[in-house]
């Protein structure tokens, strides 16, 4: 054996996975604690604004978009909201000019009352020092709740890789 292994008894893979290990560890229980203290109601917020928008044929995108949303909203730690062009590389009508019209009837009906909402949510958390991670998780939140659509959400590494993928630097 030599001083390397000595030194260092675990390979690279062995320590990635230890790693990640801790890390969805504290993804998950920072989800608990979100959704104990908060995150359950932005995410039946973003839920009945779905319910609303599915009362209408015309508001389906829209409240698929708010459930998709509502569910990043109730656990959204180790997660992330991705634009789907960018996951993809391929355009979609939710990615397209038409997503842009949609996101702007969303804007004026529901994003602006659900991003009040994750916005006094996060100074909520503010006050509390102690929920400054819970305050900037709502604030990003608050950006996406103004145009959802054209975006989805994936595991912060599959959000990472497709960054990877598409830097042409």
């Amino acid at each position: 054996m030599n001083l390397l292994e000595q030194v260092l008894p675990y390979s690279a893979y062995e320590i990635n996975s230890i790693q990640r290990f801790g890390e969805d560890n504290m993804r998950t229980i920072g989800n608990i604690i979100w959704f104990l203290f908060g995150g359950v109601f932005m995410g039946l917020a973003w839920w009945f604004f779905g319910l609303l928008a599915f009362l209408t044929i015309v508001g389906i995108p829209w409240g698929r978009a708010c459930f998709v949303m509502g569910n990043f909203s109730f656990f959204p730690f180790g997660q992330e909201a991705i634009s789907r062009d960018e996951l993809t590389n391929e355009t979609d009508i939710g990615t397209s000019p038409l997503g842009v019209i949609g996101n702007v009837i969303w804007f004026l009906f529901a994003g602006i009352w659900l991003a009040i909402g994750h916005i006094m949510s996060a100074v909520a958390c503010f006050i509390t020092i102690i929920g400054i991670p819970f305050a900037i998780q709502h604030l990003k939140l608050a950006v996406i709740s103004l145009a959802p659509i054209g975006k989805t959400v994936v595991d912060k590494r599959e959000a990472e890789a497709a960054r990877v993928r598409n830097y042409k630097g």
